[in-house]
């Protein structure tokens, strides 16, 4: 009799997933939550900048209006440099690096997934606000213009728009500043303590095969 002769099962991998869904939901609700902090951060620093020089004028205009005695005041002021008054004069450099530091946070972000992710997107996203809200006022947005001195009478303002003013007299006196430098710094304190602290592994352990007693990673590569 013909002896029985047993054939190989061909071992079959489970499909890949497609690209969408190991984007999803993880990456979408960066993606959101980053979008959602942008707005509100951005919308506020834009309308309270309105109301200030709505309210108080241009820069010398009206006196400055005391929030909290001898700390706080709202007074209005134009800052054609960077983030503490540094760099008079260097608008469109400055343009310039805000345009690349978005375009290089976007990148990242569309690598970045919650949970796991969700402080670092936070962070991003206050920076993100930040810088978007002073390059509204670098480009010149608000519609404003010189009212003096007189040799620039009548021109464009292609400043930041500040009137939060904190002084502590003999202690103190902090340059203007708005809401937009105060979400730069809380974005950069975050990115801070995210590097001080201690780094674990968030990857979830590679899952075993049922019976191929193999196990394989999120990304599909086996392990013998």
């Amino acid at each position: 009799m013909p002896s029985s002769t047993r054939k190989p099962i061909a071992a079959v991998s489970a499909p890949s997933p497609p690209a969408s869904a190991t984007r999803s939901p993880g990456q979408l609700g960066s993606w959101a939550v980053f979008a959602a902090v942008v707005t509100v951060t951005t919308a506020a620093d834009l309308i309270t900048k309105a109301i200030a020089f709505e309210r108080l004028g241009m820069p010398g205009m009206k006196p400055g209006t005391m929030v909290i005695p001898n700390m706080l005041w709202w007074e209005t002021n134009l800052n054609e440099g960077a983030l503490f008054g540094l760099g008079q004069g260097m608008g469109w450099l400055f343009i310039t690096v805000s345009l690349a530091a978005l375009l290089g946070i976007v990148v990242a972000v569309s690598s970045l997934r919650l949970p796991g992710d969700g402080i670092l997107v936070v962070a991003l996203a206050l920076i993100s606000g930040g810088i978007l809200g002073n390059l509204y006022d670098r480009l010149g947005l608000p519609d404003l213009v010189w009212h003096a001195p007189l040799a620039r009478e009548g021109q464009p303002v292609y400043a930041v728009r500040d009137f939060i003013h904190f002084r502590l007299e003999g202690v103190i006196d902090w340059p203007i500043f708005n809401l937009a430098d105060s979400f730069l710094v809380a974005g950069a304190g975050l990115l801070l303590l995210l590097a001080m602290l201690p780094t674990t592994g968030q990857r979830p352990f590679p899952a075993a095969i049922p019976g191929s007693g193999t196990a394989t990673s999120p990304e599909g590569n086996t392990d013998a």
